[in-house]
């Protein structure tokens, strides 16, 4: 009998922190066990304000069945209140908000609900797999633009071809910005939100970064408008709560909807248990500035570090990542395979991995590697002290 996958899947490549995974068992498998700041996934305990809440949830939702499709009403009361403190926008409760599985699942599937064949999707490049994934199996077309350090890693909208933007059912973007840690200002925002109107293109923010920041808190595209705009948001990063699978849409009601329907359609709902822990979350700010201040700390050891060896300073603005540029003459690559040598054994994903060749063939993420720093701190102390004494010795 022969097996032969889909075509869609055929089109797409290997997933690249998939490909980090296996770099670092092929150290692990050397007795090396290296600092691993490859895969953005917190090592940090999920809060004991959630926790607890979690525990509880589970017992007071012994009986309660199938969760809700689009989130328990006090989930997205929670919800529409923190994001009224955070940025002073209302959210009508009913049809402006829905819950995902974290935002990965929402990502993904969203296109099923807008592209149709043939329509192009505008993709910031490098980005989040998703965005391209999710366009290729809705028989979209990927249209990749650059997100370079001259244009402060913001989406050139005015770069993108008229015949591309005529046909573009839908636009990503993607701040603060993983990987280069680049945040938005609000007049950026607008812009985009006026290239939207202009061609009748919706935007897809992701705000996944949206409460990791190191200086003054980042902007939503809500606070611009809430026509032709949907927001993806997740407790993965702001509250350590990867495991727990638990995120939001929120934006248009009439794009709302069609994500609902999609949903419905291909998904269940969060464990409504799980939701009683993301309230508490919302709750609580404290465990939010602590995580701040921790990667804060651990940005400045790297950065230090490769100031030292005089490597650019590539200081982020927010997210958990550093976007380091490699040393001159060298891959993104190369310069990833240097830091995995078994005297130094630091493990991070090289830039052109996690990058998508623009139609002009340039991939944006080439000599940068990106560090996600989720180690602790004093592991990061240690690499940083690696990268200083060693690193400059097998360059």
């Amino acid at each position: 009998m022969e097996i032969t996958p889909s075509k869609r899947l055929q089109s797409i490549g290997a997933y690249a922190f998939a490909e980090v995974d296996k770099e670092v068992e092929k150290i692990k498998s050397l007795g090396i066990t290296p600092i691993d700041f490859g895969v953005g996934d917190p090592t940090v305990p999920t809060p004991e304000i959630v926790r607890r809440a979690t525990q509880k949830g589970i017992t007071l939702r012994k009986s309660s069945g199938y969760p809700s499709y689009t989130g328990a009403l006090e989930f997205r009361k929670a919800l529409a209140g923190w994001t009224h403190k955070r940025f002073g926008v209302q959210l009508d409760t009913a049809t402006e908000i829905s819950s995902t599985i974290g935002s990965k699942e929402g990502v993904f599937n969203f296109h099923e609900g807008i592209v149709n064949p043939g329509d192009y999707v505008i993709i910031p490049t490098p980005g989040y797999p998703p965005y391209t994934r999710g366009t290729l199996f809705a028989e979209g077309i990927p249209y990749y633009v650059p997100l370079l350090a001259e244009n402060k890693f913001l989406i050139d909208v005015k770069s993108i071809p008229e015949e591309v933007c005529k046909k573009a059912k839908l636009i990503w973007i993607n701040y603060p910005n993983s990987p280069s840690g680049a945040v938005a200002p609000l007049s950026y925002l607008k812009e985009v939100v006026e290239f939207g109107k202009k061609y009748n293109i919706i935007i897809a923010s992701d705000e996944a970064y949206s409460e990791i920041y190191y200086n003054e808190p980042p902007h939503s595209i809500l606070e611009v408008t809430k026509e032709g705009v949907i927001v993806f948001n997740s407790f993965s990063k702001r509250s350590a709560m990867t495991c727990y699978r638990i995120g939001w849409v929120a934006g248009d009601k009439r794009i709302v909807d069609i994500f609902k329907k999609v949903k419905t359609n291909i998904d269940s709902g969060t464990a409504t248990f799980i939701q009683d822990g993301a309230i508490a979350a919302l709750s609580d700010e404290t465990h939010v500035e602590k995580m701040r201040a921790e990667y804060k700390i651990k940005r400045d050891l790297l950065v230090d570090a490769f100031k030292h060896i005089k490597l650019p300073d590539c200081t982020p603005e927010a997210t958990i990542y550093l976007w380091q540029k490699v040393p001159q003459g060298m891959s993104s690559v190369d310069f990833a395979k240097k830091l995995l040598s078994p005297e130094i054994a630091i493990v991070t994903t090289p830039g052109a991995w996690i990058s998508d060749k623009t139609q002009n063939g340039l991939n944006p993420g080439e000599g940068y590697v990106r560090f996600a720093l989720v180690p602790s701190i004093k592991n990061t102390r240690e690499a940083a002290k690696r990268i200083k004494k060693l690193l400059p010795k097998i360059l």
